[in-house]
């Protein structure tokens, strides 16, 4: 039923761009708080960007702020991580996630209910 898909990983040397793309079914996605996590094997699970809705209120870690940049097309139930000025700590397993509702962001990303699958990104020259 409910599903997020991640898209748009790969492989990139330092400095380059990709731009993530999830997309989502069986919901509207206009009416969920979407966010994106990462994670490296054997670390804990890190926020990286979120996005509310209604207000479209934003939160970006610290290490990703004037890099990377997240986008929701709520018609084509799509919400897009641009990265920019990739490093080869951005390397990780990024996952695609949501929560119903809109929260203010100022703080952090919200425990989120629904989980895609993750696709990876690798920064290496």
């Amino acid at each position: 039923q409910l599903q997020l898909v991640e898209s748009g990983g790969g492989l990139v040397q330092p400095g380059g761009s990709l731009r993530l793309s999830c997309v989502a079914s069986g919901f509207t996605l206009g009416r969920y708080t979407i966010e994106w996590f990462r994670q490296v094997p054997g670390e804990e699970r890190e926020a990286v960007s979120c996005v509310s809705t209604t207000d479209n209120s934003t939160y970006y870690r610290d290490s990703v702020k004037g890099r990377f940049s997240i986008v929701r097309d709520d018609a084509k139930k799509t919400v897009h991580l641009q990265m920019d000025s990739l490093r080869p700590d951005d390397t990780a397993l990024y996952f695609c996630a949501a929560i119903e509702g809109s929260y203010h962001l100022m703080r952090g990303c919200i425990d989120p209910t629904y989980w895609g699958q993750g696709t990876q990104v690798t920064v290496s020259s």
